[in-house]
Parts: structure tokens; sequence; C-alpha cells
């Protein structure tokens, strides 16, 4: 961890600037300081302060979208606003898990071992279903969330907005998507769901893996 992440991870502590970040966030689309400032019920003004400020702080990423009226009258380019694309991590002190990660996924593309790499990911994933304190059975997108997928609904699937092996699926894509397959297949069979629910369909700054809604066993 590096001071400027936790000093932008320290921006978050205001209660306004950090709604303002989650609702960009879950928007998973650039959203403009109009929007943001009504769905916040704070002024414009206001919201253009704090979506700067996490612009500042590496945590958004901001452009100008021209409007869609053309000709006389149409406007000026607006502000708007997206979840940057930068990686951050907390750890005190700092530990370097991707650089073991990357290590271990060139060990494996070494040995031939991806079928033991994608049984090991569906044993873990299997693992996930039962750590849920309480007893309690979730379903599988609660989990999902809860592990920073931020799952969301688009038809009749549903999508994982973030991909929380992003680092390592960059360099070791074939891989790392095939194991993340493989443990939400797992995870979905640990809570007695069908792991046929779990495709691959990947989408550009999104996670590989779909979800279908249905549970057909």
């Amino acid at each position: 961890m590096s001071g400027d992440d936790l000093g932008a991870l320290a921006s978050l502590h205001d209660p306004v600037r950090r709604g303002l970040y989650d609702l960009v966030a879950r928007a998973g689309r650039d959203v403009s300081r109009g929007e943001a400032a009504e769905a916040a019920g704070i002024s414009r003004t206001l919201a253009a302060f704090h979506l700067d400020r996490l612009v500042a702080a590496g945590l958004l990423e901001s452009d100008f979208r021209r409007p869609e009226r053309k000709g006389p009258g149409s406007g000026r380019p607006a502000k708007v606003y997206r979840r940057s694309r930068a990686e951050m991590t907390v750890s005190l002190p700092p530990r370097d898990y991707g650089a073991l990660a990357s290590v271990l996924a060139d060990v494996v593309d070494l040995l031939g071992a991806d079928e033991q790499a994608e049984l090991a990911a569906r044993r873990a994933g299997e693992r996930l279903a039962g750590e849920r304190p309480g007893g309690d059975r979730p379903d599988a997108v609660e989990v999902l969330r809860e592990r920073g997928y931020e799952p969301y609904a688009e038809g009749e699937r549903v999508r994982l907005r973030n991909c929380p092996f992003h680092a390592l699926a960059e360099r070791h894509p074939v891989l790392t998507c095939s194991m993340n397959l493989a443990l939400c297949q797992g995870l979905l069979e640990g809570l007695g769901e069908n792991p046929e629910r779990a495709s691959l369909d990947p989408r550009p700054g999104e996670c590989c893996v779909v979800l279908s809604k249905t549970n057909e066993n």
C-alpha cells in the first residue's frame, strides 16, 4: 500500500463523498453532476466539489459528454464521472499477494496443470458456501456481492461488474477466467444450486462470468 492509496481511501471518510463514490461505482456508466446531486439530495455545486475531489484522489475519472441535441442552444458538454480503473489496496504493513499469485499462475502454465487449478478453484467456491456465520443459507448473488463482484441484473441474467482478479487476469486471462468460472460453479454447487447457471460471457471492464437467474436442476 502506498501513501497515495491510503490518502485516497481516507478521502472516503466524508459521508457525502462516500455516498457519491458509491453512487458512481454502482451505476456502471458515466454519471453527470446533475444526476449525482439529485440522487444524493444535495446541490449541484456541492456535488461537483466532492466529485472533483474524488477525481483528484484517483478514485473517479472524469470526462466530458456532448449533449445529444445538436445545433444552436444545445449547451456545452457536460462533465461526467466514472469509477477509476486504478486498483488500490490497504495492508499494514504492505503485502504483495498479487506478485505471488502471478508466480503461481506461471507455475500452473509450466506444469500444464490447468485442470487441477480449476478443480482447486471449484473446491474453494464450495468452501465459500459454507463460510457463512450463524448457519444462514444465502444465495449466490449475495455471496458474490460480499466478495466484491458487484452483481447486477440484466434481463434474465446476473452480470458481475467487478472482477476481483483483474490484475492477474490481464497477465493470465485464460487461466484466471477458467478458475474464476470454476470458483463460481463451486459456490453454486455448495449452496445447493445448479452450477451450470454460471458461464463465461466476457465483456470489457467487467467480470467474465455471468449467472442465469433461474435455478434449474
